[in-house]
């Protein structure tokens, strides 16, 4: 059962969403929308650099959001 990240097309709040089957209705918890946007978690996006870096070295940890959507929308 995964854990989704979505950015709310209408408030554009981000919230995550534990998603038991694809059946489950996705709401905005701030303002009630089903309309929406899913987002690449941070955890699992990477620059496309190449690197021998370990992961505990600071130039591979993501440096924020690379849009002007508050909390980033992982377009980028």
């Amino acid at each position: 059962m995964p854990i989704y990240e979505y950015i709310c097309n209408e408030c554009h709040s981000p919230y995550e969403k534990l998603v038991m089957s694809s059946k489950s209705p996705i709401v905005c918890p701030k303002c009630g929308s089903k309309k929406h946007t899913q987002q690449f978690s941070k955890f699992s996006t990477t620059n496309g650099a190449s690197s021998s870096a370990s992961p505990s070295d600071s130039s591979s940890t993501f440096s924020g959001p690379a849009c002007n959507r508050p909390g980033g929308c992982g377009c980028h």
